[in-house]
């Protein structure tokens, strides 16, 4: 019986291509949420991103099928009950690596468009208006604060294009400080330290129960910070952030990130100091081939 595996949300066709001349069987097929658990009882593997979830009823649903590998094609699993999946026997991975940098360069993208006002701007040059008074009071990133929240691979990358570009780095860890990192334009700090003293926050976090960014810590930032969302929409009380941009204690923010995905907060997306994207962080022909290489990888290695 050939090892069969489900792909959910698209991959690499490359990767795909390549699982087949391994000899693998691949369906390249999405179910919604009520379907997915029984369809999962005929597949080996199932290869997902972030439109699908597994949680607690799909796993449930799969019992006693031949589901033993969930494989998340991206760096996060929260769409995926970790623990639930384990105990009932299914192996849990991902691909942390692959899509690193390419979440890296989008956070500095999005940075430069909320220092240069170019997202907004290009939406009057479109409107055939011309207005370069207004979109002409900017900011330099040379010189400034960058406050990382979240240290690992991802923002390591962040702080380290941060600083190439004249900026001075802040993070700070609960456990497992990264090491190397620390340097004369690059410090481990506290929370709170970071909050007062950054000009742009950067989150590289992943997802938790409460909201790193809320009407108490936006408190605490400067006035006129920058915040840019790279992690989770989990990270951000989108109501409280919406409320410091009408009031300017936050300056501008770029969003790839919702709490909602399939209905994001379009207030917040359509504020005129906001640069936004539909979460496509790891969109990049490079981190495709590179996550379609990893997957590949697991699965000719799964012993399971």
């Amino acid at each position: 019986m050939s090892f069969r595996v489900l792909v959910t949300d698209g991959m690499d066709a490359g990767a795909m291509e390549q699982l087949r001349k391994d000899g693998f069987e691949v369906v390249e097929q999405f179910y919604e949420p009520d379907a997915l658990g029984a369809a999962l009882r005929d597949f080996d593997a199932v290869i997902i991103r972030s439109a699908t979830k597994i949680k607690e009823p799909q796993i449930d649903a799969a019992r006693g099928g031949r589901l033993k590998l969930i494989v998340r094609a991206g760096v996060g699993v929260d769409n995926i009950a970790v623990k639930y999946a384990e105990a009932a026997g299914i192996t849990v991975k991902n691909t942390p690596r692959a899509s690193s940098n390419a979440v890296a360069e989008l956070a500095i993208a999005l940075l430069f468009s909320c220092a240069r006002n170019i997202s907004i701007a290009g939406h009057t040059m479109r409107e055939r208006k011309w207005e370069k008074k207004a979109y002409s009071k900017g900011f330099e990133l040379m010189g400034k604060t960058m406050g990382v929240i979240g240290y690992g691979r991802i923002g390591q990358l962040v702080g380290a294009k941060a600083q190439a570009l004249g900026m001075h780095v802040l993070s700070y860890v609960n456990r497992n400080k990264p090491e190397g990192c620390e340097c004369e334009t690059m410090q481990f700090v506290t929370p709170d330290e970071l909050l007062a003293k950054s000009d742009v926050i950067v989150l590289c976090a992943p997802g938790g129960g409460k909201p790193l960014v809320d009407a108490e810590s936006i408190a605490k930032m400067r006035d006129g910070v920058v915040i840019v969302n790279v992690s989770r929409g989990s990270n951000v009380d989108e109501a409280a952030l919406l409320e410091a941009l009408n009031s300017g204690k936050v300056k501008a923010a770029g969003l790839d990130v919702w709490m909602s995905e399939k209905d994001p907060n379009w207030e917040l997306a359509a504020h005129p100091a906001v640069s936004c994207m539909p979460h496509v962080g790891a969109g990049t022909k490079e981190a495709q081939k590179r996550i379609g290489a990893e997957l590949v990888d697991i699965i000719e290695h799964f012993e399971g």
